[in-house]
């Protein structure tokens, strides 16, 4: 990280996906983005100045063009949501009970063929990491599961990240001070 500049991260979780009501972790179903009104109040409140990092997903595409349409991202595959292996494209209702685990033993399941949440922290650190040595505004429109590793790489605490709902078309600010430490501003602010 540059030795003067902190850097402001807005993660913006992608709009809803139109996954049929199935898990779509890797799968790469489009988004279904909200009316004009909710775009342009977002936009509004993000600004235009922004350096602008996006997972290659369609519904991370679409978004950014949505909010950004001046814009032209860059990807990063690090950026993408947690692989749920056998899972992917399951019915939410057909998904199995995988019964009562702490937070820590959760993070660190994995679906069959699948990463956990772990293994999503140990790709997605290096990227927020990355962006943070930069300096200035960067967006970052990607999933929930990448808000949850920025949130839980910002704690110092793996499993901590899991305790957080991100909704679609949400924005969670963070700030990289240039001594290493991280701020939270914000979680999951929707506007509009």
């Amino acid at each position: 990280m540059g030795a003067n500049a902190a850097t402001e991260l807005l993660l913006i979780r992608h709009a809803p996906a139109a996954n049929g009501g199935c898990l779509a972790g890797r799968r790469d179903v489009p988004a279904d983005l909200p009316e004009e009104a909710v775009i342009a109040a977002t936009r509004a409140a993000l600004g235009e100045e922004v350096q602008l990092v996006a997972s290659p997903a369609l519904r991370c595409q679409q978004t950014a063009a949505a909010l950004f349409p001046n814009t032209t991202p860059s990807f990063d595959e690090r950026l993408w949501e947690q692989d749920f292996g056998a899972w992917e494209g399951v019915p939410f209702k057909d998904l199995p009970d995988i019964g009562q685990m702490t937070r820590e033993a959760l993070a660190h399941h994995r679906p069959p063929g699948g990463e956990s949440f772990a293994d999503q922290c140990a790709r997605v650190h290096p990227a927020l990491t990355d962006l943070a040595g930069q300096g200035g505004r960067i967006a970052v429109v990607a999933h929930a599961g990448v808000v949850r590793a920025a949130l839980s790489l910002a704690m110092g605490h793996l499993a901590s990240g899991l305790a957080f709902d991100i909704s679609p078309f949400s924005v969670t600010k963070l700030l990289a001070l240039p001594n290493g430490h991280w701020v939270i501003s914000n979680v999951n602010r929707t506007f509009g």
